[in-house]
This record gives structure tokens, C-alpha cells and sequence, in this order.
């Protein structure tokens, strides 16, 4: 489920379109290699990886400080400010693949782009939503583009300071939060292997970056005070949208299709589209009908954002290999015919390397996160060692399972089997 649901109320979020929508273009320049000039001049064959990038003119692209605001889990759910319900409204999430627009690094909560910018057969704002895919299933379009960014935001400042001690700081949630990383030996390594490194690094340190954030939900972080946001912790849509978000900024950065911002950001609208395709897409109307068949079992339809259990299943299962919630025939039983083929689909399981260039990559950064005194008392179901001093990425699906532990016995306490 997206970070922030606030898609409906643009006056209370205003803020965040001001500071979202202005962002640091960045362009550089792959510089051609002697051995590749010689090359030309002698009429021989181009090989790969004859650039080099110079670190002085490395752009100052970092991690944008705002998340993208999109929706809560489920279709058309009813609204309460405070107790007060919302009269005549209803929240539509949902998208087809003809309504996405184009990506723009770091959007905020709206951001033009125009046809003559765009490669998609039109211009306009990204207009995020949930959608469901054959092999995927349900996609949310904000956390795939704001892990790319992420990854994308990173990348250069990991190239510069590879092998050496540094600290790249991420935006508070719980507390600090930050990215450890390690000296090593790195004069071995070519350039392309630094570059191969440092992207492998970007894309599996945003996309833990993005469970960090599951986590600041669920112990009671919000992007505004008064609207609580546990509604959208291990929403089961988020991690593997995140993934496959790092997966589209990596495969681009292995490519150097990123060299420019304009580049980026028309790379990214069609990778994702493809990637949407590949995944088996289906229509607007049919991932409405998929939201149908799981109300009650995923999601409850009676209940209104931001009640955290209007979500009924959530995704606890943290780490670098992500499997999709697929519709199944058991969740649809002898209901919705239409979509029990699509119930038979087989599961595109999507992972992120432990490794680049035989290096262990959680031995060279980590993601930090520490937690304030206000927020302690969240955490008083989970053993003091493992959170007291600071939480380190790979300790983040500890966490994950006492959050499973305590949202089980609450839904066993108000009646809900969560089986």
C-alpha cells in the first residue's frame, strides 16, 4: 500500500506538492576512451564499456525527500477525518495501463509533463494508482517510481565514495536514517566493475530503504501528524512494487540509459510499461473485479481509510527475493467465473543480488535505522536488544515478524481470522 494516501486532499498536502515538484536536473557525459578513439580511427569493431565518467563531474543527484502520494489498498473505500466520515466520497485508486503517464524523477504530488517531453503517445502527470498483473499481482505505480528514484538518487554518490568510509543521509522517519558505508579494498576493480558495484549497491539499498519505511508505519510514523498511516505498513502490494522499481533504475544504470535527467525519466515510462506488460497487465475494469473477489479475505469494503484494518492481508515476508499475492481459485471460489482463468497464473518471483563482482554487498553498506525516544514504546513486543541501539537492514524481517505476531492477535481479538 502506497506511503501516503492523500491523493484527494490537495489543500492539507499542499506543501508537499511545493517541495516534491522542484527537483536538480542533472546531466553528464560518457567521455570516449583512448583505446576506443584508436579503435575508431582504425576502422575496427566498437567494444562495450569503451567510456569513462569523470568523477569530478559527477552529477549531485540525491535521494529525493518525499514520497509519492497515491492510495490506500483496495477500490472506491469510504473516508473519515477523525470520526468523521467524508459524505458522497469514495476513493478510485484503480488504473489501466492507458492511463499512466510519464515517470519525472522525484514528482511530488502532481507534475506536467508535455507530449513533446514524453515517449509515451501522451503527456501530462504520472497518475499513479493500483493495478493487477497476471504473474505480479497487484502493482502500486508510486512505490515502483519512487524506488527507482531512490535507486537512481544514490547511484552516483556510491560510485564517488566506493571503497572508502561515508555516510549518506536518508530522511528521518523513526529517527535517523542513514546508509553506512564501509572501506574496502577497491583498486582492484575496473571501472566498469566499480560501476557494476555501486549500481547493485543503489538499487539493494533503496529498495531496503523502502522496507525501513514499512516499518516507521507500522510504529506509528505518519507523513502528517493526525492522519496515521498504519493503515499502509506490509501492505501486500508494497515491497515487490518496490522491487521491481530498483530492478527498472539498475537495469538502466547497467545500461547507462541514465545519463540525463530527460533520459531517465523517458527510460523509466518504458520500462515500466513493458515490465506491466510482461507481467500480464489486465484491464482497469478486471483488476476492479480482482478487488471485488478479495474484499473480505484482502481488504474490507465496510471499513474507512484510515482504519488499519480496513486491510485484512499484509506482507511480512522482508528481503531481497519478493513473491507476489496472486488470485487463486480457493480465494475465488464457485464466485467470479470471469476470473478464474486468471486465478491459474504462475507467480514472476523477482530477487535482488547479494553479490556484484564476487562481493558480498551487505559487508560494504548498510541501511541504518535508529529510533527516537518517542517512538520506543512501539516497540516494547520486541526483544530491547534488537532494536535499543540501532536496527542495521538485515535485522528488518526480525522486525517484520513480531509486527506479524502482534496484528495476529489483534484481528483474532476483534473476530477476523487472518489466516
Amino acid at each position: 500500500m502506497s506511503r501516503s494516501f492523500f491523493r484527494p486532499f490537495y489543500a492539507v498536502a499542499l506543501f508537499s506538492l511545493l517541495a516534491g515538484c522542484s527537483s536538480s536536473t542533472w546531466q553528464t557525459h560518457a567521455v570516449p576512451s583512448s583505446n576506443a578513439v584508436a579503435e575508431m580511427l582504425a576502422d575496427g569493431q566498437a567494444s562495450s564499456q569503451q567510456w569513462h565518467l569523470d568523477e569530478s563531474r559527477f552529477p549531485q543527484v540525491t535521494v529525493p525527500q518525499n514520497v509519492r502520494p497515491c492510495c490506500a489498498f483496495g477500490d472506491m473505500q469510504k473516508v473519515k477525518l477523525g470520526p468523521v466520515p467524508v459524505p458522497f466520497f469514495r476513493l478510485n485508486n484503480v488504473v489501466g495501463i492507458e492511463d499512466i503517464g510519464p515517470h519525472k524523477f522525484a514528482s511530488g504530488i502532481y507534475h506536467y509533463t508535455p507530449s513533446s517531453s514524453s515517449v509515451l503517445d501522451h503527456g501530462g502527470s504520472e497518475n499513479n494508482g493500483i493495478l493487477y498483473t497476471a504473474k505480479g499481482g497487484f502493482i502500486d505505480l508510486a512505490h515502483v517510481r519512487d524506488t527507482a528514484d531512490d535507486t537512481m538518487g544514490l547511484f552516483f554518490e556510491i560510485l564517488a565514495n566506493l571503497g572508502k568510509v561515508h555516510r549518506i543521509e536518508l530522511p528521518a522517519e523513526l529517527g535517523p536514517r542513514y546508509i553506512e558505508m564501509k572501506a574496502f579494498d577497491a583498486s582492484q576493480l575496473t571501472e566498469e566493475q566499480k560501476w557494476s558495484v555501486a549500481a547493485h549497491l543503489a538499487a539493494r539499498l533503496a529498495y531496503f530503504k523502502a522496507e525501513s519505511h514499512e516499518i516507521a508505519q507500522w510504529h506509528g510514523y505518519a507523513s502528517f501528524s493526525g492522519w496515521p498511516e498504519t493503515i499502509s505498513a506490509y501492505s501486500l502490494e508494497d515491497l515487490y512494487s518496490n522491487m521491481l522499481g530498483a530492478k527498472i533504475a539498475l537495469q538502466l544504470i547497467q545500461t547507462h540509459k541514465m545519463l540525463s535527467e530527460v533520459e531517465y525519466n523517458q527510460n523509466v515510462s518504458l520500462w515500466l510499461n513493458a515490465t506491466l506488460e510482461e507481467l500480464g497487465i489486465v484491464t482497469k475494469s478486471q483488476s476492479k473485479e480482482v478487488l471485488a473477489a478479495v474484499d473480505g479475505k484482502w481488504w474490507d469494503s465496510q471499513e474507512s481509510i484510515p482504519n488499519k484494518y480496513m486491510v485484512l492481508q499484509r506482507h511480512y515476508s522482508l528481503g531481497d527475493r519478493q513473491a507476489p499475492h496472486l488470485l487463486t481459485p480457493e480465494l475465488l471460489g464457485d464466485r467470479f467465473e470471469e476470473l478464474q482463468p486468471l486465478a491459474r497464473s504462475t507467480a514472476t518471483v523477482i530477487s535482488l543480488p547479494a553479490y556484484a563482482e564476487s562481493l558480498e554487498l551487505d559487508h560494504i553498506a548498510k541501511l541504518v535505522l535508529e529510533i527516537e525516544p518517542s517512538y520506543e514504546g512501539t516497540f516494547s513486543h520486541i526483544p530491547e536488544h534488537i532494536w535499543a541501539k540501532r536496527i542495521e537492514h538485515p535485522q528488518f524481517p526480525i522486525i517484520a515478524q513480531y509486527a506479524k505476531r502482534q496484528d495476529s492477535q489483534e484481528l483474532i481479538a476483534i473476530g477476523v481470522d487472518d489466516e
